[in-house]
């Protein structure tokens, strides 16, 4: 057994991924390090509840003859490879074998290299590149016409048998509306004197994300609202595409790349001027401040931008402890279930929309921190989204149990994803809205 001395109850530590040396995408080294990892989940099995990726790890190791990893076809690592949606909570909440322990185990970047590897050799389906290209898609938005008759004619049962044919969309999944305007279209920052706190500059540079600003401007809205009823300058960087998760969860390093040279640039340029970076969406905050450092870690821009990146709730409360936050959280909401999402967890800041929504004045706060199994592209995916439904089963119930006014997630497709669980549990469904939606209806702004 590890002593403390050899690092197992040291603090978790990530390692740079090395994605640019040929011998990452060596597949004889990938297997035995797969064989290695694997083997030890095979013996600690503490992770057999968290999602799909380690029940199907271990049913391979119990139906093989030897029932231990020997006995497992290497051809079938791709199973549990393609079970992993990158969620990061093994990593976080469970494995105690994370370095700096001698295991030296990161699952979830291990099954990355897994994907990037795959992505490498085989290339990438056209359904992937398809649900992965978030801003090719996104260029039907801010259209009227266009944006309103694609809405229509995608909830048609014909047309989610095409999608399912072609695309491998899953008929009951359920898929984001295009909005008629984009947020970075509509939205127009005002003249405000910013007023830098102890804890916070007094201006935020915000990162629109793909799904806000195609999907769901209404959340950017909120944000600006909430900032604004705040006395808290805002701007939109120059220019913006995907922050790159959707391409990292298929494994496709260099669409990713592609994509962080355009963002970093523009993102810097704001950091180096005093603005806190911020996203309304975890998984987009997570890129910029934990993965694209780590795919990056030499390139100083990278850095500047994952130094001033925050969470929105993390920012406002910074600044309450600033004494520069009003407070005029004055209009109750009653029940609210609030989902804590995987990517919101692993950033390591604490339940800070918790902790502000639980200062709304009339409000019940019913707080539920389990993966909800939407996962992005996995969630959607015809081969998968049976079993997104099933890891978000918990969730559903433990959400609809106190009969909410509102159920709300920082993640908006989890939100989604949770809203589409209870309507299918035949419950009625309550009202969906983003935390920072409901601290602006609390605001009466």
């Amino acid at each position: 057994m590890s002593t403390p001395k050899e690092g197992n109850l040291e603090a978790p530590t990530r390692h740079p991924i090395d994605w640019k040396n040929p011998e990452y995408y060596n597949r004889e080294k990938l297997d035995a390090e797969l064989e290695r990892v694997f083997d030890i989940c095979h013996g600690c099995r503490r992770c057999h509840s968290l999602c799909d990726a380690f029940p199907t790890l271990f049913d391979l190791v119990d139906e093989s003859d030897t029932m231990e990893m020997d006995g497992v076809d290497k051809a079938d690592y791709i199973k549990v490879v393609d079970q992993c949606y990158l969620c990061d909570m093994c990593y976080v909440a469970k494995c105690p074998y994370v370095p700096p322990h001698p295991f030296n185990l990161d699952f979830p970047h291990l099954m990355l290299q897994a994907k990037a590897v795959e992505t490498k050799q085989k290339g990438l389906s056209f359904r992937d590149k398809f649900l992965s290209d978030t801003d090719g898609t996104g260029k039907l938005a801010g259209i009227p016409v266009i944006s309103e008759t694609i809405n229509i004619v995608n909830q048609w049962t014909p047309t989610r048998k095409v999608l399912a044919a072609t695309l491998g969309v899953d008929e009951a999944a359920w898929i984001p509306p295009l909005a008629s305007k984009k947020l970075r279209s509509t939205a127009k920052p005002k003249a405000i004197e910013p007023v830098t706190g102890e804890r916070t500059p007094g201006k935020v540079g915000l990162f629109a994300t793909c799904y806000v600003n195609y999907n769901e401007p209404g959340i950017g809205e909120d944000l600006i609202a909430v900032l604004e009823h705040n006395d808290i300058a805002w701007s939109f960087a120059e220019k913006e595409v995907c922050c790159g998760m959707p391409k990292l969860e298929q494994g496709d390093l260099e669409g990713v790349e592609a994509l962080v040279r355009v963002n970093i640039p523009r993102l810097a340029k704001l950091a180096r001027e005093g603005y806190a970076l911020m996203s309304a969406v975890p998984s987009c905050t997570l890129m910029f401040k934990q993965e694209i450092p780590l795919l990056f870690p030499d390139d100083e821009d990278v850095q500047a931008v994952k130094e001033a990146f925050w969470d929105p709730f993390e920012y406002l409360l910074a600044r309450q402890k600033d004494g520069l936050l009003k407070g005029e959280l004055k209009h109750g909401l009653g029940k609210v279930s609030y989902h804590v999402p995987c990517h919101g967890r692993v950033q390591n800041i604490g339940k800070k929309t918790e902790e502000m929504l639980k200062q709304i004045p009339d409000t019940e706060i019913n707080t539920v921190e389990r993966c909800s199994g939407h996962a992005g592209t996995y969630g959607v995916k015809k081969e998968f989204h049976a079993h997104a439904m099933k890891i978000g089963r918990p969730v559903f119930r433990q959400m609809s149990s106190n009969e909410p006014d509102y159920i709300s997630s920082d993640c908006p497709l989890g939100g989604a994803h949770i809203a589409e669980g209870i309507e299918k549990n035949h419950q009625q469904t309550p009202q969906k809205a983003h935390p920072i939606s409901l601290l602006r209806k609390s605001y009466g702004i």
